[in-house]
């Protein structure tokens, strides 16, 4: 059994509990601000050693583990990518601000609906645009997915080429890697690796990173697909999945792919211990929702929802513990700020969850809506051991008929044993006709979620705490699940039947300086400078009145949600000029 998992039940055993970390931004007056790197994997729940599944070795991540704090109750918001990782960027719950269909952008014809973007409240800005105005150097190593257009100034960097290496020398970082090699998409075929993930191995060589094919379609033959576990080998299969064998070699790719993408993770921790940053750096690993297997992905019960979470701190502080507090992704963006020694903005639903001044949470809350073209409504509460689930759409069956899915071969494989009559009860819940209205669980003692405690009697005190907790908390984040999509959209665009768009900066220069404003309250307003020998600079977010003497500035106005504005040029007035020039 792997140590680290030994040295965590051992923990567990004898009750010792992790206090908050302090905010590394108040280490004393001068103290360098700390680097911040996120490592984010796809589609996994806590299937690792230090969970206690010792399937594989994963010796990056287990020395991370070992170095900082393992995370045991973190939870996503959605059991899907884009409405988690819109909660990840804004630390606002997705149902709030119109982010919880997966995608806004997708399935349009299936449903007759426009395409749309998540509104988040005015003045809500993305937590790289948060860092990167506070003088952080913010980049983004691929995805996105964020259900809306991210204004030009959120990133420094964002692409396959984004790093730390590019920034000025000395400046901090905020630098995001995402790994995508354990994605659902990961099983379909017998073998296959992305082949854009092995940019991971090259640094920030861009020369070799462009020579890669940048379509997730694209992966290694069978002959190229490295094999890092024993196809021999029986994988441990939870209680609503048949153990066949289709079944274990879905198993066998998800594992294997979750041992290659332990590889990629080294090569980065490789570069911060060579560039001399490794204990000068906050690093953050985590999964952006549950599993990827059928009865995971997309579901809302803890299959869906967990996942793993490690944080090794600067020097290994607090290494080799456990934290056991409820945490949620809405937590992330404000902890991010709370470790730069940012202010949280007051739109933010989250909480820092390492602050001595904010209470642990008592629930994590979680939602599901549309799924490509099937619609379903589902909202989630959960305390430490137990989840409610309220259903309000019981005469839609559990299972939905995602195509996208169904290309899994353990769906095929259960689609096919279902029609059969061959699986057994816990198995054959998902494909119940009805849902249940009401669902409630025992979470510690039941953990897959497949006994009902709603309708026992004993229960109902339980039931009762939970029902009025969701109430409270859909209150307060102004959620409507009744509300249709048709009917979402219509509010998000404040009663039109179009987009709203951003209106056009407009720049002011005077006493030296240029002002640039919008008149759409809320909008993030992004410039670039062009100089006299017609170089371009990046975009940049613009905070204050720029000053400059010579060149032309270009900017835009976006705000999230709405159009980006039409792009300005302002050509800046020689010195012999007049100032109050406005255009």
């Amino acid at each position: 059994m792997n140590r680290v998992f030994i040295i965590i039940s051992m923990l567990i055993f004898i009750g010792v509990s992790v206090s908050p970390a302090k905010s590394f931004a108040q280490d004393g007056v001068g103290s360098q601000p700390k680097n911040i790197i996120w490592l984010v994997i796809e589609d996994m729940s806590p299937t690792l050693a230090l969970y206690g599944d010792d399937t594989v070795a994963t010796p990056n991540i287990d020395s991370l583990a070992k170095e900082g704090v393992v995370y045991t109750n973190v939870f996503s918001t959605s059991g899907v990518c884009a409405p988690s990782r819109a909660a990840i960027a804004t630390g606002i719950y997705p149902t709030s601000m119109g982010a919880n269909n997966m995608r806004t952008s997708s399935n349009t014809q299936e449903t007759g609906l426009p395409k749309y973007e998540a509104v988040p409240p005015v003045n809500a800005k993305m937590l790289s645009q948060l860092m990167r105005e506070a003088g952080y150097f913010t980049t983004n190593n691929y995805k996105t997915d964020y259900q809306f257009t991210a204004p030009d100034s959120a990133w420094n960097e964002n692409g396959i080429y984004a790093h730390w290496r590019h920034r000025p020398s000395n400046q901090p970082f905020f630098s995001v890697f995402n790994f995508t090699t354990t994605h659902e998409s990961g099983l379909f075929e017998p073998y296959g690796i992305r082949k854009i993930e092995q940019r991971h191995y090259y640094s920030d060589n861009a020369e070799k990173i462009s020579k890669l094919p940048t379509e997730a379609l694209v992966k290694t033959d069978k002959g190229h697909t490295p094999v890092h576990i024993s196809k021999d080998t029986h994988f441990p299969v939870p209680p609503y999945l048949p153990d066949t064998l289709v079944v274990q070699h879905d198993l066998w790719k998800m594992y294997n792919n979750l041992v290659e993408t332990d590889k990629q993770i080294g090569a980065i921790l490789k570069l911060l211990k060579e560039d001399g940053l490794y204990d000068n750096t906050i690093i953050v690993f985590y999964s952006d929702h549950g599993g990827p297997l059928p009865r995971q992905k997309r579901l809302i019960y803890d299959s869906g929802l967990k996942v793993p979470m490690v944080i090794r701190f600067p020097d290994g502080e607090k290494a080799g513990t456990i934290d056991e507090q409820l945490i949620s992704f809405v937590d992330f963006a404000p902890t991010a700020l709370d470790m730069a020694g940012i202010s949280q903005p007051d739109y933010m639903q989250g909480r820092s969850f390492l602050s001595q001044d904010t209470q642990q949470r008592e629930y994590i809350y979680a939602a599901a809506d549309r799924f490509d073209a099937i619609t379903d409504r589902i909202r989630a509460v959960r305390s430490k051991c137990y989840k409610y689930i309220r259903n309000y759409q019981p005469d839609t069956p559990y299972y939905l008929p995602v195509a996208y899915r169904e290309k899994i071969p353990t769906m095929q494989e259960l689609l096919t044993l279902e029609e059969a009559g061959k699986l057994t009860p816990y198995q054959s819940q998902w494909f119940r006709p009805k849902k249940d209205s009401n669902e409630l669980f025992d979470v510690c003692r039941d953990p897959n979620e497949l006994s009902n405690l709603a309708h026992i009697e004993n229960y109902k005190p339980v039931l009762s705490q939970m029902e009025k907790e969701m109430d409270r908390w859909l209150e307060e984040i102004n959620d409507d699940p009744l509300l249709s999509e048709r009917e979402l959209i219509t509010k998000l665009w404040n009663g039109s039947d179009v987009q709203p768009k951003t209106s056009a900066p407009v720049f002011k220069q005077l006493n030296g300086k240029i002002a640039i404003t919008s008149k759409t309250p809320g909008a993030i307003i992004s410039y670039r400078i062009q100089s006299e020998d017609g170089s371009m600079s990046g975009w940049r977010p613009y905070t204050h009145a720029i000053h400059l003497n010579q060149g032309e500035i270009e900017a835009n106005a976006h705000r999230i949600g709405f159009q980006k504005s039409i792009s300005k040029v302002f050509q800046i007035s020689q010195p012999s000029q007049k100032d109050g020039k406005s255009q």
